[in-house]
């Protein structure tokens, strides 16, 4: 109970600092729009989290729920004129579960290297048909998304610009941390595990991994597709670029860089990437570069992450402490 304390004043703690962080830095615009697009990003790559780090698949069609949270949020935003958020939302989430369930059901009979060339395949796919169909905007997208109106009865609830917006990113980021912690903590989470590390064992107890794999797939899809849905507004525009490659890596970089099935390393992976970008930035081919290589990097020389770099270094620095 106290370790679990401990964990949720950490988590609490590290929330916080987060959501003062644009008020301590500053008023620049610069500040709020990296702010946000942390909060969006870090959102995105959650989604991917669990099917890597808990499932231990690795899906290359995240991009595609991420983009089909945009799409549905443009399409019902403009041509469909709803102007509550709340509606494009939960449409947004409909819709990925209803994609989940179609790409669920033809891949996730496939494991490993197989399963992550067909989502890959189906990435492709997604893309060229956004960049060609005129009803998705063609390579045009779709321009003019209004801006974030969550009101209800008797509270205005908008967001103009970044400045506006930022509560809203990490209001949505905080619950979305909270629900990945809480599906680790539940039986879907420890199944899921057991059908990761042990399929038959996983059967013998009377779990059906391929139920398991589905219903792990559902609750992902549409934690990505919710980050798409704030991406839309965020931008005010989408297109086919959503689908790029870009977005794929940056997903699969905050997955690993700081190491799987640590809560808050989606988040800390994707504000690095987004600091060196935003504050730091050498060029967007240069630092796409730098992300692909920082990928490069972990999967080759540090498999569990900048978490598995530092055991080792804090066991050293805790023995050489013993012998002083």
């Amino acid at each position: 109970m106290e370790t679990r304390g401990r964990h949720y004043m950490a988590v609490g703690l590290t929330g916080l600092a987060v959501l003062c962080g644009p008020l301590m830095l500053g008023s620049g615009v610069s500040v709020y729009s990296a702010a946000v697009l942390i909060a969006i990003f870090a959102i995105m790559a959650y989604g991917l989290d669990v099917i890597v780090s808990d499932l231990g698949e690795v899906s290359l069609a995240h991009t595609v729920f991420f983009a089909a949270g945009s799409y549905t949020t443009a399409l019902l935003s403009t041509r469909g004129g709803v102007g509550s958020a709340w509606v494009t939302l939960l449409a947004a989430v409909l819709v990925a579960i209803g994609m989940a369930a179609l790409i669920g059901f033809v891949t996730l009979r496939l494991r490993e290297f197989v399963f992550s060339l067909v989502t890959y395949a189906l990435a492709v796919v997604a893309m060229t048909i956004a960049a060609n169909w005129s009803f998705l905007g063609g390579s045009d997208g779709i321009r003019g998304i209004p801006m974030l109106d969550l009101s209800i009865p008797g509270l205005t609830l908008t967001a103009r610009n970044d400045r506006e917006l930022w509560p809203y990113a990490f209001t949505l980021l905080a619950l979305t941390i909270y629900l990945i912690d809480r599906f680790r903590h539940s039986a879907l989470g420890a199944a899921a595990i057991m059908v990761h590390l042990n399929p038959r064992l996983a059967t013998m107890s009377g779990i059906d991994p391929a139920k398991v794999r589905l219903q792990v797939f559902l609750f992902s899809a549409p934690v990505s597709a919710a980050a798409g849905w704030l991406y839309a507004y965020q931008r005010a525009y989408v297109s086919a670029d959503l689908l790029e490659n870009y977005f794929l890596i940056l997903m699969l970089t905050a997955v690993v860089l700081i190491g799987r099935r640590q809560l808050l390393g989606p988040l800390a992976a994707t504000a690095l990437v987004l600091i060196q970008e935003k504050f730091f930035s050498l060029g967007g081919n240069v630092d796409k570069m730098i992300l692909g290589s920082v990928l490069v990097a972990i999967l080759a020389f540090f498999p569990q992450g900048l978490a598995g770099l530092a055991r080792p270094l804090a066991r050293m620095w805790t023995r050489r402490d013993a012998r002083n």
